[in-house]
């Protein structure tokens, strides 16, 4: 069975929004930079599923001596690590600049997310949708909420009444006996 094309890609520029959002500055003063990635990591899986977006985390490694690499995490949501010397900005820049001579623009956007003040100008130049980190934070709220509400109402929806959590053996004797049938 095959993918339906997602709605939006979502490029997330990883090391600004870590640097954003207060959860993910505490981690990463207390429990290091690895920890604040994967809280964020986790943070978006739900939400590109629930959205139904491609999402792409995007990380420098430009301090690190490393190539570029690409992880899965979902269908929905891959890690990307940039090349020795990249910074995430360029590689974003590189793919709206990539996206806007694609015949996928016409079905499909592409959204930005950073707080980063000159990145925000060149993604919109470059014809693409931008969303601040405080943005990204209130959706991913937001959708996480949709999400508990949704698990919520299926559980309540078998009845909220005992009667209802009986067998119906069980329930077809209180019935019985709710209307004076079940005399012995």
């Amino acid at each position: 069975m095959s993918r339906s094309v997602p709605q939006a890609v979502l490029l997330v520029d990883g090391y600004n929004i870590v640097g954003a959002w207060h959860d993910l500055k505490q981690a990463r003063d207390c429990e290091g930079l690895e920890e604040a990635r994967r809280q964020l990591i986790d943070a978006l899986t739900g939400y590109s599923a629930f959205q139904g977006f491609d999402t792409q985390v995007v990380f420098d490694a430009q301090y690190r001596d490393s190539l570029a690499n690409r992880e899965v995490v979902t269908p929905n949501l891959s890690v990307h690590y940039t090349d020795f010397g990249q910074t995430a900005d360029t590689f974003i820049e590189r793919s709206c600049a990539d996206f806007r001579h694609d015949l996928r623009k016409f079905h499909q956007r592409l959204i930005v997310a950073t707080s980063d003040r000159a990145q925000q100008l060149t993604v919109i130049g470059y014809g693409a949708e931008w969303m601040s980190a405080q943005q990204l934070a209130n959706d991913v709220e937001f959708a996480a909420r949709r999400v508990q509400r949704k698990q919520k109402d299926t559980k309540k929806s078998s009845g909220r009444f005992l009667f209802n959590s009986l067998d119906p053996i069980a329930q077809e004797r209180l019935a019985r006996l709710r209307f004076g049938k079940d005399q012995k």
